[in-house]
């Protein structure tokens, strides 16, 4: 894995890692930030997505307020995080993502997967860029966004005992897009981390699930 520099339209410089597979890539992928930064775990996450083939770029999206944010998950860590979460500025984001998939395009279609924070961020790219393909693990503000039908074909992950995303919001998302499949899994929030102590088995058929839309519609 490889930092890269990466320039948004608006001139704004960020940092990213760069994940490649050995073989010739099948398409791109960009990788989204929980809330705590980019930290092993997403830069894990975009190790496992380059060994099956994948360019995987994963952009450091509160450069702009804050390089190198990587916060311990902590109590004290989180507390940290979340405010330059709160303080995060869409369209900035939509920028600094988009500069990302400009990055791996070159590699052919790409895709994008995010987890909390980066959940809901892949669903407002998903809204409004260019992609193939998105996959949003539990994005508390995807529920709230339902205004604009994803451009690409899009799966979303919940855990049915998320403090954070009542199942009141999650069940809306279907009624508003027929075509958009939920996932709700027996588990609470940020269930792909394994150090969340979560099932290895639900953590493996949300990662199938997220895989065979890749596969069908990156390759």
């Amino acid at each position: 894995m490889q930092t890269v520099e990466l320039t948004a339209a608006d001139g704004h410089r960020l940092a990213a890692m760069l994940a490649l597979p050995d073989d010739a890539p099948r398409g791109g992928l960009v990788i989204i930030q929980d809330t705590y930064g980019v930290g092993d775990y997403i830069r894990s996450v975009a190790e496992d997505y380059a060994a099956l083939g994948y360019a995987c770029i994963v952009p450091a999206l509160y450069d702009r307020q804050q390089r190198g944010a990587d916060f311990p998950r902590t109590p004290e860590g989180m507390a940290e995080s979340q405010i330059l979460r709160a303080n995060v500025v869409w369209p900035d984001i939509l920028a600094d993502v988009e500069a990302a998939r400009v990055h791996v395009a070159h590699y052919g279609k790409v895709g994008i997967v995010g987890f909390c924070f980066g959940g809901s961020v892949a669903w407002y790219c998903a809204q409004r860029l260019p992609l193939a393909a998105a996959s949003s693990y539990y994005g508390r503000d995807v529920p709230h966004w339902l205004d604009i039908k994803p451009l690409c074909p899009t799966i979303c992950h919940f855990g049915a005992n998320d403090p954070m995303i009542p199942l009141e919001g999650v069940r809306k998302i279907n009624p508003a897009f027929s075509d958009v499949p939920v996932h709700v899994y027996d588990v609470g929030h940020g269930f792909d981390n394994p150090d969340t102590g979560t099932d290895p088995e639900i953590i493996a058929l949300a990662r199938q699930r997220t895989l065979a839309l890749f596969r069908d519609r990156i390759g």
